[in-house]
């Protein structure tokens, strides 16, 4: 892997949401959906969606950090899920729909806690952020069929509904960082 070549790690609700976001930044080189900060090995979709694994539906990035930061990652990512719902994110519901940020090493939680911090401080939001920050274990990769998701399924309603309102988010706000 190129030495400038990084990891994050991020739950923010469904991860086909969160994927389809990240894949559309410049700097960004793969997003895969699938599955941490729980305690069974090898978890199946069908065990997440029961909310007793302890794991999240979760996005690792690759990105370029000569391109994107870390920083800029984590502003994307608050900007488009709401980080201040305990479990939740719109209709889904259930502690695989957490906010996390799973850090990889102590600069990235210096990092996540640091901006957590700030977006408190600045009252970005109304309530207070509930996103934890833990360190990432084990990521699990989530079947195939939900890798790309949105992408490939862009006329089902729930991208439609759910999705596409971030993409438009992103795209109103984060033009220049687009791909």
């Amino acid at each position: 892997m190129n030495e400038h070549f990084k990891l994050a790690t991020f739950a923010g609700g469904c991860f086909w949401c969160t994927e389809a976001v990240f894949l559309r930044l410049k700097g960004v080189i793969k997003v895969v959906s699938g599955y941490t900060g729980g305690h069974i090995k090898n978890p199946a979709y069908r065990e997440i969606c029961t909310g007793r694994t302890g794991h999240a539906e979760a996005i690792q990035i690759t990105f370029d950090e000569t391109v994107i930061s870390f920083t800029e990652l984590l502003e994307v990512f608050f900007a488009t899920h709401n980080p201040t719902t305990l479990n939740r994110q719109g209709n889904d519901v259930g502690t695989q729909y957490r906010s996390a940020v799973f850090y990889k090493d102590e600069s990235q939680k210096t990092e996540a806690e640091k901006f957590i911090k700030l977006l408190e401080k600045e009252n970005i939001f109304e309530q207070s952020i509930v996103t934890e920050v833990t360190a990432l274990e084990t990521f699990y990769l989530a079947e195939d069929e939900h890798q790309n998701y949105y992408d490939l399924n862009k006329e089902q309603s729930y991208c439609q509904y759910v999705i596409q309102p971030k993409i438009e988010k992103l795209m109103r706000y984060y033009k220049p960082k687009l791909k």
